[in-house]
């Protein structure tokens, strides 16, 4: 059976959880201070917040959609508009064990799909500063790097950054 992605539902929370805490964790030891790390984690993929966003709320965000084969999920990924004509990729994670076999492009084209629905020309995405795992990824897609940014969720004495990644959509 091949991979293939669709919504989420209320039985993938467990799934995202669990994936997004080891990806999160797996990309950016080393990276960002634990305590960031950790603080990131408890905020996002804790069990009662992915419940509540396993739902979409369109256009700002249109669910969580998961790729799956086998019946296993592997991967998850989150998107939407910030302002007319303008989409954002806001979260996308798979298993580490599962990166390099296309499952992320998966995820990102289906993203990439719902936002281009809404009349989206451009999508954009904010990944770490020195991320070797994601800017590769974003690049080889398309994606350019348009400027620097305080990550998400960074409070005033942390020194996260991001890049900010854009793609035009033809």
């Amino acid at each position: 059976m091949s991979a293939s992605v669709r919504a989420a539902t209320s039985g993938d929370v467990a799934a995202i959880c669990r994936i997004c805490t080891a990806a999160y964790r797996d990309t950016y030891a080393g990276l960002v201070p634990d305590d960031y790390v950790e603080r990131v984690i408890a905020e996002f993929y804790e069990p009662g917040r992915v419940t509540g966003e396993i739902a979409a709320n369109p256009p700002a965000w249109l669910g969580y959609q998961v790729v799956e084969e086998d019946g296993r999920v592997l991967g998850t990924a989150g998107g939407g508009t910030t302002a007319p004509g303008v989409g954002e990729l806001f979260v996308i994670y798979l298993d580490p064990a599962e990166r390099g076999h296309g499952l992320g492009t998966l995820l990102l084209n289906r993203i990439i799909e719902q936002v281009t629905a809404l009349g989206a020309r451009e999508v954009w995405a904010s990944v770490v500063v020195d991320n070797d795992k994601g800017i590769p990824f974003y690049r080889a897609r398309g994606f350019e790097q348009m400027g620097k940014r305080k990550a998400y969720g960074a409070g005033p004495d942390d020194d996260v950054w991001t890049w900010r990644m854009r793609r035009l959509i033809p």
